[in-house]
């Protein structure tokens, strides 16, 4: 972002030489075609960096749904993975249960 601060700036000092220009006697018109040449390439400039910024943001709000989506799966996932741990000690504790019971009865 510094940069298109520093292409704006430029920006206003090329357009306030224009200004004062205009002001002045046209015997510099070579030097006010250059500045309006070189207003031209900076807002040219401006336009892409913009258009780029514009671009990244995008990207960045797609990325950060991207990681949204991905968190909320790999949370559900690690419910999922808790809630089967928790089946497989119940199971465990029941058969425990269950070869007790077994070995009772074989007593």
């Amino acid at each position: 972002m510094e940069t298109l601060y520093n292409k704006e700036k430029k920006l206003e000092i090329v357009l306030e030489r224009l200004i004062n220009l205009s002001k002045s006697p046209k015997n510099n018109v070579d030097d006010l075609e250059g500045l309006y040449r070189e207003k031209n390439q900076l807002q040219s400039e401006k336009n892409e960096i913009e258009m780029k910024y514009n671009n990244l943001l995008a990207q960045h709000d797609d990325l950060k749904r991207k990681l949204e989506k991905i968190e909320k799966e790999d949370l559900k996932h690690r419910k999922f993975q808790d809630q089967f741990n928790q089946d497989i000690d119940e199971l465990g504790q029941e058969t425990e249960s269950l070869v007790e019971e077994i070995e009772k009865w074989q007593t």
